[in-house]
Protein backbone atom coordinates (compact mmCIF):
# COMPACT_ATOMS: atom_id res chain seq x y z
CA UNK A 1 0.00 0.00 0.00
CA UNK A 2 2.47 2.44 1.08
CA UNK A 3 4.49 1.50 -2.51
CA UNK A 4 1.62 2.79 -4.52
CA UNK A 5 2.02 6.74 -2.87
CA UNK A 6 5.80 6.36 -3.82
CA UNK A 7 5.34 8.51 -7.16
CA UNK A 8 3.12 10.62 -5.58
CA UNK A 9 5.82 11.41 -2.87
CA UNK A 10 8.36 11.48 -5.27
CA UNK A 11 6.74 14.26 -7.47
CA UNK A 12 5.84 16.43 -4.17
CA UNK A 13 10.11 16.36 -2.87
CA UNK A 14 10.57 17.04 -6.29
CA UNK A 15 8.38 20.23 -6.97
CA UNK A 16 9.50 21.57 -3.29
CA UNK A 17 12.54 21.01 -4.02
CA UNK A 18 12.30 22.86 -7.32
CA UNK A 19 10.21 25.44 -5.41
CA UNK A 20 12.90 25.95 -2.66
CA UNK A 21 15.93 26.08 -5.78
CA UNK A 22 13.92 28.79 -8.31
CA UNK A 23 13.39 31.01 -5.27
CA UNK A 24 16.91 30.64 -3.47
CA UNK A 25 18.85 31.36 -6.86
CA UNK A 26 16.54 34.71 -7.12
CA UNK A 27 16.99 35.34 -3.92
CA UNK A 28 20.99 35.19 -4.05
CA UNK A 29 20.82 37.26 -7.92
CA UNK A 30 18.95 39.57 -6.90
CA UNK A 31 20.39 43.19 -6.94
CA UNK A 32 18.54 45.77 -4.45
CA UNK A 33 18.26 48.81 -6.45
CA UNK A 34 15.80 51.01 -5.05
CA UNK A 35 14.87 54.39 -7.10
CA UNK A 36 11.82 56.55 -6.71
CA UNK A 37 10.76 54.99 -10.33
CA UNK A 38 10.72 51.63 -9.40
CA UNK A 39 8.27 52.24 -5.91
CA UNK A 40 5.60 54.02 -8.44
CA UNK A 41 2.37 51.94 -9.54
CA UNK A 42 2.65 50.89 -12.81
CA UNK A 43 -0.15 51.19 -14.93
CA UNK A 44 0.90 50.71 -18.45
CA UNK A 45 3.09 53.07 -18.53
CA UNK A 46 0.60 55.78 -17.39
CA UNK A 47 0.49 57.63 -14.65
CA UNK A 48 -2.19 56.29 -11.95
CA UNK A 49 -5.29 57.95 -12.19
CA UNK A 50 -7.91 58.23 -8.99
CA UNK A 51 -8.08 56.17 -6.01
CA UNK A 52 -7.49 52.64 -6.73
CA UNK A 53 -10.38 51.55 -4.03
CA UNK A 54 -12.95 52.68 -6.50
CA UNK A 55 -16.35 50.87 -6.32
CA UNK A 56 -17.68 49.22 -9.03
CA UNK A 57 -21.53 48.18 -9.71
CA UNK A 58 -22.91 45.33 -7.97
CA UNK A 59 -24.13 44.40 -11.95
CA UNK A 60 -19.98 43.66 -13.15
CA UNK A 61 -20.00 41.12 -9.95
CA UNK A 62 -23.11 40.14 -11.19
CA UNK A 63 -22.15 39.18 -14.94
CA UNK A 64 -18.53 37.78 -13.12
CA UNK A 65 -20.29 35.04 -11.22
CA UNK A 66 -22.62 34.45 -14.14
CA UNK A 67 -19.46 33.54 -16.31
CA UNK A 68 -17.83 31.44 -13.88
CA UNK A 69 -21.15 29.41 -12.97
CA UNK A 70 -21.88 28.71 -16.57
CA UNK A 71 -18.08 28.31 -17.44
CA UNK A 72 -17.52 25.72 -15.09
CA UNK A 73 -21.16 23.97 -15.91
CA UNK A 74 -19.67 23.52 -19.13
CA UNK A 75 -16.52 21.85 -18.30
CA UNK A 76 -18.82 19.00 -16.78
CA UNK A 77 -19.43 18.15 -20.99
CA UNK A 78 -16.11 16.84 -21.02
CA UNK A 79 -16.30 13.96 -19.04
CA UNK A 80 -19.75 12.94 -20.39
CA UNK A 81 -17.67 13.42 -23.43
CA UNK A 82 -15.02 10.96 -22.40
CA UNK A 83 -17.40 8.50 -21.23
CA UNK A 84 -19.70 8.72 -24.05
CA UNK A 85 -19.75 5.36 -25.61
CA UNK A 86 -20.03 3.32 -22.16
CA UNK A 87 -23.38 5.83 -21.62
CA UNK A 88 -24.68 4.94 -25.04
CA UNK A 89 -24.68 1.23 -24.99
CA UNK A 90 -27.13 -0.93 -23.38
CA UNK A 91 -24.48 -3.79 -22.56
CA UNK A 92 -20.47 -3.20 -21.69
CA UNK A 93 -18.53 -2.33 -24.42
CA UNK A 94 -16.57 -5.07 -26.31
CA UNK A 95 -13.27 -3.77 -27.05
CA UNK A 96 -13.94 -0.37 -26.86
CA UNK A 97 -17.02 -0.52 -29.43
CA UNK A 98 -20.59 -1.30 -29.12
CA UNK A 99 -22.11 -4.30 -30.23
CA UNK A 100 -24.60 -4.19 -32.94
CA UNK A 101 -28.14 -3.34 -31.69
CA UNK A 102 -27.12 -2.43 -28.30
CA UNK A 103 -26.68 1.37 -29.20
CA UNK A 104 -29.31 3.13 -26.74
CA UNK A 105 -29.41 7.04 -26.60
CA UNK A 106 -29.03 7.14 -22.78
CA UNK A 107 -26.01 9.35 -22.96
CA UNK A 108 -27.48 11.60 -25.38
CA UNK A 109 -30.95 12.18 -23.62
CA UNK A 110 -28.38 12.48 -20.46
CA UNK A 111 -26.56 15.51 -21.72
CA UNK A 112 -29.59 17.00 -23.08
CA UNK A 113 -31.12 17.07 -20.08
CA UNK A 114 -28.08 18.94 -18.30
CA UNK A 115 -28.08 21.75 -21.18
CA UNK A 116 -31.64 22.19 -21.09
CA UNK A 117 -31.34 22.85 -17.56
CA UNK A 118 -28.52 25.35 -18.10
CA UNK A 119 -30.83 27.39 -20.65
CA UNK A 120 -33.84 27.12 -18.16
CA UNK A 121 -30.96 29.39 -16.08
CA UNK A 122 -29.75 31.35 -18.54
CA UNK A 123 -33.27 32.38 -19.76
CA UNK A 124 -34.46 32.93 -15.80
CA UNK A 125 -30.99 35.31 -15.31
CA UNK A 126 -31.69 36.84 -18.66
CA UNK A 127 -35.88 37.82 -18.15
CA UNK A 128 -34.51 39.39 -14.73
CA UNK A 129 -31.78 41.63 -16.36
CA UNK A 130 -28.84 39.88 -14.77
CA UNK A 131 -27.29 40.56 -18.08
CA UNK A 132 -27.59 44.31 -18.24
CA UNK A 133 -24.56 46.14 -18.38
CA UNK A 134 -26.72 49.83 -17.82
Amino acid sequence: MASSYFPVLLLLAFVVANAAAIIGLSHLKLRQRVTPEKQTAYESGIPPLGDARERFSVKFYMVAMLFIIFDIETVFMIPWGVGYRQLSCAVPTVGGACPAGQVSWFGFGEMLVFIAILLAGLVYVWKKGALQWD
